[in-house]
C-alpha cells in the first residue's frame, strides 16, 4: 500500500519548502518594492530561483524542514493564548478592582497554558518530581519564597504612598 501524497518525501522535503520560500521571497519583494513598482514578474522569477536553490541545497533545505514544525507548534500556542487573552481582556470601566481581576486572570491563563503544555508534552511528571521530590526541590522552594518576599518588598516601597 502506498503512502498518501501529503506525507511522501517529495512533498514534505521538496514541494513544501519550495512553496514556502518562493512565497516568502515574493511577498517580501512585493512589500518592500525593492525592484520597483509593478515588477511582479521579476519578483516571481527571483522567488522561483531562490526556492530552487533552496531545494537543491540539502543542508539549507533540512534546516527549513526542521524549523517548520517548531514554527507551527508555537503559532498554534500563540493563537490559543491570544484567543484566551481576548476573552479575558474585555472592556472595563476603569475601576481598579477590574484591573486587578484582569491581571489575576492573565496570570491564571498563562499558568494554565504552561501546565497544559507540560502535560501534553509529557514533561509534567518530570517537573513535579524535580520540584517536589528532587534533591533541589527544597532549595528551589526556599529560594522562590525569598525572591517573592524581596520582590513584594520592592513593589511595596515603590508603590507606597508617602503621606505627610
Amino acid at each position: 500500500m502506498s503512502d498518501p501524497f501529503f506525507i511522501t518525501p517529495i512533498f514534505t522535503d521538496f514541494l513544501l519548502p519550495f512553496a514556502l520560500v518562493f512565497t516568502l521571497i515574493f511577498a517580501i519583494l512585493q512589500k518592500t518594492k525593492l525592484l520597483g513598482d509593478g515588477k511582479k514578474q521579476v519578483d516571481a522569477i527571483i522567488g522561483l530561483v531562490v526556492g530552487l536553490i533552496l531545494i537543491a541545497t540539502p543542508y539549507a533545505r533540512d534546516i527549513v524542514v526542521s524549523l517548520m514544525p517548531f514554527l507551527a507548534i508555537w503559532a498554534v500556542i500563540l493563537l490559543v493564548f491570544m484567543l484566551l487573552y481576548g476573552f479575558v481582556g474585555g472592556k472595563n470601566n476603569g475601576d481598579v478592582l477590574d484591573k486587578w481581576w484582569k491581571y489575576a486572570f492573565y496570570g491564571l491563563l498563562s499558568l494554565s497554558l504552561v501546565v497544559f503544555l507540560l502535560m501534553i508534552t509529557g514533561y509534567w511528571d518530570w517537573f513535579l518530581n524535580f520540584v517536589f521530590n528532587g534533591n533541589y526541590g527544597t532549595s528551589l522552594w526556599v529560594n522562590g519564597l525569598l525572591i517573592a518576599i524581596i520582590v513584594g518588598a520592592i513593589v511595596a516601597v515603590i508603590k507606597g504612598d508617602v503621606k505627610s
